[in-house]
């Protein structure tokens, strides 16, 4: 009764006019940030502070702002990875995967419209955990060490099959080729150089937007180029701009597990979307596939990453105001705002600033339905992009890229990284190996192996530690089990 009782204050904070305003602000700005390559919601945070300092907003309507931003460019992540195979950011991978088969086939209407659904439906469930978990869950949270995290990147590794397709060897290497790009820069303990070659812009390693925008849009161009027929557009039709309800109850539960899996993941500092997006589609995959659809533009392979996405930024909010540790750089900049105003996120924050909590949670009810109403009739206009001659929009493409890559570090260097890439994406393409899998690597290896490094230290280098709590154990049993019991099952089926 009395978390009711706050949540009607809550309401009663968010539901202010300015509030309303700031959130649709948020939710709009996120949408749009997430839509172009390299900018990120990131970017879009940092440049509204100062904003927020010069208009002396109050924390609860710039925290509202800043989370607007933040779920919102999950979702808006998802219309250039669905219609253009460029996913701005790594959460965004897997729907690219499944997204874009869907517009290859002219169905990119019901991709983008199921984006919308699913990145809804995960908020909104996640946003009710937010609500009545979160200072449990961010007990639970705080148990994670470097043991826990290692044995849920092992879990992570364990679904590798899922993106391997039929040929498991491929996924494999692909995956070692990500670990390996996960490597380059300067080792986190000893501070020495590795795989540099000498060149001062690879010390601080790969930067992921180069990575991806090389991987899937210059490759896309590539495989455009080389499979280009003249005066055809991108495709030849894009499907109706809304689904069914045949379509929506077929996806009911692969949404409800992506919101559970993406808000229980995003409770995990530093986990965030691209784990919690990973884990949902091929988890997904592992229980409902038994045709062999996922990958060839099965509508659950978007509902599953996108409401798990989502879900994950509204998880991410609890170690944020509960335990001051944030889980991404967003909420890392949201973090240093907050210090800013002199409000302290830590275990007494629900205590000190009930207000500010309770008007954030009740603000996600609305910027969930302002995601909902901006994008869905927006379908059609995006869905229009794909009306534009393939021989414009690439080379359009082409552009977006190169600006979006150099942006991010004003780097000539990155643009030829990009171009290296975009080939070397293309060549896996030709031969068969899973581009998701060398992502998949590159995404998690850093955090494997900070862990790892963490881990020893701790032990004195007893690998034993690394088993030593009732979660890591839980945690290893997943991996084994998320290995084994498909082979096990398809045996005894025989």
């Amino acid at each position: 009764m009395e978390t009711l009782n706050l949540l009607l204050e809550g309401f009663a904070i968010a539901l202010t006019p300015f509030n309303i305003f700031m959130a649709f602000v948020g939710t709009f700005i996120g949408t749009v940030v997430g839509m172009l390559p390299g900018i990120g919601p990131v970017n879009g945070v940092v440049v509204l502070i100062p904003l927020t300092y010069a208009l002396g907003l109050p924390p609860e309507s710039s925290l509202i702002m800043f989370a607007g931003i933040y779920y919102g460019s999950q979702y808006g992540n998802s219309i250039s990875a669905i219609l253009l195979n460029v996913p701005g950011t790594s959460s965004a991978v897997m729907t690219a995967l499944e997204g874009n088969a869907m517009t290859r086939k002219g169905r990119a209407g019901p991709a983008l419209a199921m984006s919308a659904i699913a990145s809804f439906f995960g908020g909104t469930v996640s946003v009710v955990a937010l609500m009545l978990f979160a200072p449990a869950l961010a007990k639970w949270a705080i148990h994670f060490g470097p043991a826990e995290y290692f044995a849920l990147m092992v879990f992570a590794f364990s679904t590798l099959s899922s993106l391997s397709g039929k040929n498991l060897i491929k996924g494999l290497i692909a995956t070692l080729v990500g670990l390996m790009l996960a490597t380059v820069g300067l080792d986190p303990v000893t501070a020495v150089d590795r795989y540099t070659f000498g060149q001062l812009k690879l010390l601080d390693g790969l930067d992921f937007v180069v990575v991806v925008i090389g991987f899937f849009a210059i490759n896309e161009i590539l495989r455009y180029a080389g499979e280009f027929k003249e005066d055809e557009g991108v495709i030849a039709k894009v499907g109706r701009v809304m689904i069914t309800v045949k379509e929506f109850w077929f996806s009911l539960w692969t949404m409800i597990r992506g919101a559970v899996i993406g808000f229980f993941v995003g409770v995990l500092p530093g986990a965030g979307g691209t784990i919690a997006s990973f884990v949902a589609y091929t988890t997904e995959q592992r229980l409902v596939d038994r045709e062999g659809t996922f990958g060839q533009g099965d509508i659950r392979g978007v509902a599953a990453p996108e409401s798990a996405n989502n879900a994950s930024a509204n998880g991410a909010m609890i170690p944020l105001l509960t335990l001051g540790v944030p889980g991404s750089e967003t909420t890392a900049v949201m973090l240093g705002a907050l210090l800013g105003m002199n409000i302290t996120p830590g275990p007494l924050f629900m205590a000190k600033n009930p207000d500010i909590f309770w008007s954030l949670v009740a603000s996600m009810y609305v910027g969930n339905i302002f995601l909902l109403i901006l994008n869905l009739p927006l379908v059609g206009v995006f869905v229009k992009i794909l009306k534009v001659p393939g021989w414009f929009l690439m080379p359009a493409v082409v552009a977006v890229s190169f600006v979006a890559v150099y942006s991010v570090n004003n780097s000539p260097f990155d643009i030829l990284l990009m171009a290296g890439f975009g080939l070397l994406g293309y060549m896996m393409y030709k031969t068969g190996f899973p581009l998701a899998s060398v992502i998949l690597g590159l995404v998690l290896g850093p955090l494997m192996e900070n862990n790892l490094r963490r881990a020893m230290s701790l032990s004195d280098g007893d690998w034993t530690y690394l088993f030593s709590s009732p979660i890591a154990i839980g945690l290893w049993v997943a991996a084994a089990a998320s290995l084994f019991l498909p082979v096990v099952i398809k045996r005894l089926s025989v």
